[in-house]
Parts: C-alpha cells; sequence; structure tokens
C-alpha cells in the first residue's frame, strides 16, 4: 500500500511557475544572502587548500554494527496507512471531490483521516493530535470541501473557509495541496495570503471573494482589522493547523484577536503534534463546547524508520566535521539546523565560498527567495538546505536522507519536530544526526526523558582534515565573512544560553 507522493505534481506547477516568472524578469545581480566576493589570488588558494585537505570519513556505529556497510538499513514503519480506502466514502462526498484524491496518486486514508474524515463530514468540532506526516492536510481539507458544495458557495457570499498555518512554508504546502484538488472545482476560488507577499494584491482578491483562504496568522489579523472589503462575516469552517507551533512561535495573542473577529456560527477544526495547557486553552476559545477528541499519536515519540545518532565533537572541530560529512554525502539530501538566522547566513556564505555548494532558508529573507529555494529543495534528488527551525514543523519535504542538528534545539520537543523532516510516510526511511560539544551531552537525558534513545556515531577524526588554521585566515581577510561570522558567534552564544538554561531546570 505505498502511496505516489502528493507533492510531486504541486511542486513541479509551483517550479515550472517560479521559472516563468524569473525568465520575465531579469535577475538581480546581488541577492540577498549571496553577497558577491573578490575573488583574490591568496582568497583563490586558501578556498583550494580548504577543499582539498578534506578527506571523507566513515560514519559508524560502535555496537551492532558492519564496519564495511555503505548504508544502514532501516525498519518499515507500520500503521501509517489503514485498510480502508477513499472510495468508502462514496455517498458522502462528492464523486469529483473522490476523483480528485485519486488523481493525487491516494488509494487508503491514514489513520487521522480514518477517523476525522466522517465526523467533519458530520459537522462536528474536532480537535486532531497526530504527529507531523500524519496526513493531516487532506483530513481537514476533504470535509471542508465538501461542506462547501453542500452549501454551493458563491464567490459573492465571501470567505466560507480559513485554514491557519503557523509559517509561510507550510501555508504554501497547504494552498499546494488545496489547488491540486480545486483543479475538479474550478467555480471555487482560493487563495494564499501571507506575510512577505503583496498585500495590495491580496485585497483585491479578497474584495472578489475567495471561498477558501489559507493564511499565516499575522497577515490574517492584518487583513480582517485593516481590508474593509474582506468578506469573513459569512464563514463557516475555521481550521487551525499546528496550533501549538503557532502558539510557540509567539502568535497566540493574533489568534485570540482573530478568533474575537470571527463568526461564532461555524464549524472549527484544530490540529496539534502535542499536548500543552495553551493548547487546551485554546482549543476551548475556538471549538464549541465538547468537541470530539481524536488522537492517533503513540508511545514511540518518533518513527520507526528513523536512524538517529549523536556525535560529541569539540568546539573547534565542529565544522570541519560538518564540512567532512557534507562533502562525503554529496550524493544525498541534507537539512542541516542552526540555532539562528545569522549562523545559517554565515555557513551558507562560508561553505558556498570553499566550494561546497548550499542552499539556505531563514525567516529574514525576502519572502520571494525563501518561496524559490523552498521548492527547489523539494524537487531537488539531492543537495544541502541549511536553515533554521522556520522549515522544521509540518512541511512535506520529499525524500530527505539526513537531517543534521548542527546546533542542539532548546527542547526534545523541538528536536522531534526537526527530524520529523524525514522517514515520513508509510515507507520512510531516513537518518538524523545531532551534534553535540562535551558540554552539551546531558542534552541527552532530556531526550531519553522524552522516550528519545539515541545511539552514538563515531567518526574518524584522522580522517578529518586539520584546516582550522587556513579558515581562520580566511575570515579574517574577507571582510563579509569576517563580519558574518562575529554576528553568528552572537546568535549561537545567545542560543547557547537558553539551552544551558533548560538542561539546569532538568537536572533539577
Amino acid at each position: 500500500m505505498v502511496e505516489p507522493n502528493v507533492q510531486k505534481k504541486v511542486l513541479k506547477r509551483k517550479l515550472d511557475k517560479y521559472k516563468k516568472n524569473k525568465d520575465q524578469k531579469a535577475p538581480k545581480k546581488v541577492e540577498e544572502d549571496e553577497t558577491q566576493h573578490s575573488e583574490e589570488d591568496e582568497e583563490i588558494n586558501e578556498k583550494a587548500s580548504v577543499s582539498k585537505a578534506v578527506d571523507e570519513p566513515e560514519a559508524k556505529k560502535p555496537k551492532d554494527e558492519d564496519n564495511n556497510k555503505e548504508e544502514m538499513q532501516f525498519a518499515v514503519p507500520k500503521n501509517v496507512l489503514t485498510d480502508v480506502r477513499f472510495s468508502a466514502l462514496k455517498g458522502k462526498v462528492d464523486d469529483k471531490l473522490l476523483e480528485a484524491i485519486k488523481s493525487m496518486g491516494y488509494e487508503y486514508m491514514t489513520e487521522i483521516q480514518a477517523k476525522c474524515i466522517e465526523p467533519l463530514l458530520e459537522g462536528s468540532d474536532v480537535r486532531g493530535l497526530a504527529k507531523t506526516g500524519s496526513g493531516k492536510t487532506l483530513a481537514f481539507l476533504i470535509p471542508a470541501i465538501q461542506l462547501m458544495l453542500n452549501l454551493k458557495w458563491k464567490p459573492y457570499q465571501g470567505t466560507g473557509v480559513i485554514v491557519i498555518s503557523p509559517t509561510r512554508e507550510l501555508s504554501l504546502q497547504t494552498y499546494g495541496v488545496l489547488s491540486e484538488l480545486m483543479e475538479f472545482f474550478p467555480s471555487f476560488t482560493h487563495g494564499l495570503i501571507m506575510g512577505g507577499a503583496n498585500r495590495d494584491t491580496e485585497a483585491k482578491k479578497l474584495a472578489k471573494g475567495v471561498c477558501f483562504v489559507v493564511s499565516t496568522p499575522g497577515r490574517l489579523l492584518d487583513h480582517i482589522q485593516n481590508t474593509e472589503s474582506f468578506m469573513f462575516k459569512n464563514l463557516m469552517c475555521l481550521v487551525i493547523d499546528e496550533a501549538d507551533r503557532i502558539l510557540d512561535i509567539g502568535f497566540e495573542l493574533d489568534i485570540k484577536k482573530i478568533l474575537r473577529a470571527l463568526p461564532r456560527k461555524r464549524q472549527s477544526m484544530l490540529f496539534s503534534a502535542t499536548h500543552s495547557p495553551k493548547v487546551d486553552e485554546l482549543v476551548q476559545h475556538s471549538l464549541h463546547s465538547d468537541p470530539l477528541t481524536i488522537e492517533v499519536i503513540r508511545p514511540e515519540a518518533t518513527v520507526a524508520g528513523l536512524e538517529q545518532g549523536y556525535v560529541v565533537c569539540e568546539s573547534d572541530k565542529r565544522f570541519l566535521l560538518l564540512f567532512t560529512f557534507l562533502k562525503k554525502n554529496r550524493g544525498k539530501k541534507i537539512m542541516v539546523f542552526f540555532s539562528s538566522c545569522a549562523s545559517v547566513r554565515f555557513h551558507f556564505e562560508l561553505l558556498n565560498f570553499i566550494d561546497m555548494p548550499v542552499d539556505c532558508i531563514h525567516g529574514k529573507q525576502k519572502q520571494q527567495k525563501r518561496t524559490a529555494t523552498f521548492f527547489k529543495f523539494c524537487s531537488a534528488s539531492v543537495g544541502t538546505l541549511l536553515c533554521t527551525d522556520v522549515a522544521a514543523r509540518g512541511l512535506d519535504i520529499p525524500k530527505v536522507d539526513w537531517i543534521v542538528q548542527y546546533d542542539p534545539p532548546d527542547e526534545p520537543r523541538e528536536y522531534i519536530h526537526r527530524v520529523g523532516r524525514t522517514a515520513r510516510g508509510e515507507s520512510g526511511t531516513g537518518s538524523a544526526l545531532l551534534f553535540l560539544r562535551p558540554e552539551e551531552v546531558g542534552f541527552l537525558r532530556f531526550l531519553k526523558n522524552a522516550k528519545v534513545t539515541l545511539d552514538e556515531f563515531e567518526f574518524s577524526m584522522k580522517k578529518v582534515a586539520n584546516v582550522q588554521p587556513q579558515l581562520e585566515k580566511l575570515i579574517r581577510e574577507n571582510y563579509y565573512l569576517n563580519m558574518a561570522a562575529k554576528e553568528a558567534y552572537k546568535g549561537y552564544f545567545q542560543n547557547l544560553l537558553v539551552l544551558m538554561f533548560h538542561l539546569l531546570l532538568n537536572f533539577q
């Protein structure tokens, strides 16, 4: 029962669109986060010495591993898909909607879909608890679309469905799935509104009537408060996706203001990956009394197909080990997480400067660049993406081989969200590597309390070339790299203090 990736056609169409737009506009000579460097002879020599000095290390586990194996073997996750077919919804869901689902390659429902869709079709308010990658998007989109079909919704009635997502990338992804389904319903208007996009263009579209709106919290509140032509008073369905993440990144006040502005007579759905008092409070504010709670979260914190490990490395060897690891795995698809935007920018510049091609995505990029990079990496079969936690929740990036956490997260929950980018779906497999300094090994106890157990990976430091002097000289003599390094250090130190505080609390 292996299902084709639902994102494949969405990503292809989005990429074609961006390529077309790019061809129509003359490219800028200097992009954000891509400042050109003067290639002085001395710097080029430093680049060459760094690049050539790095050998390929062998990563191995100390126990129960064959050191000669080139590839690790992973278990296949079970019970992601059920034996319930979407065709079982015939008579309850429009035939065209079933046809749309089939065209996307889906035959069987996931557990969250099998448990949520029918109660939602009956009009219940639902609180769903499920891990990222469990199929929540279709679980709420199918009932929402069917509701609009039942009501024979027209653009002049305004917005009938609002889906709130925590980040721009997750909004883009949800909108992409919605667009696939909407190909079978051309009379339904649908739109995406989010920070970083052209607000005036969004307002003009809202004025014409948009049946389905997918949005981030801040931009949605902006339009509710300031776009008079935004007709949301007839709203029939509200979806809050990744509610715990929305609260974690500081949108609690915005969400409360949005809920006060929206009509109470509506169907509501709220999905999250974790329990918390704040989420419970949001449930009380957003859902009607006594909502149906559907939980499909299992005791294990991470999926079975994920091979997880850590490496303890001194501070002065961390970058050398990362660079060597990336060189060895050039043919893989890798995401590397950093603790700050400044750290992402610095490592992006440095790695590209020493001939290790990488892309990056972080919260301070312009939206057009951020979106293009996201879709480029989604469609790629190999490549390396440097990122902050902006990319860690909910995104379905196909076939990621490695999740590398260069900076440890603040808490176990963020670790779980990060590694959730790989080993997704029924047959998903992948690997995760956590970098720890000797002073940070206490984080492992933190993870163990959250039911996450990691094996120690051993890397032969003899095969990691000692090019630290060359790197220091390169950064000292390159003004831009020098300034970027200072900003990255500030960001790293600030996040290190937060991590140490969490470790201290956990120890006590």
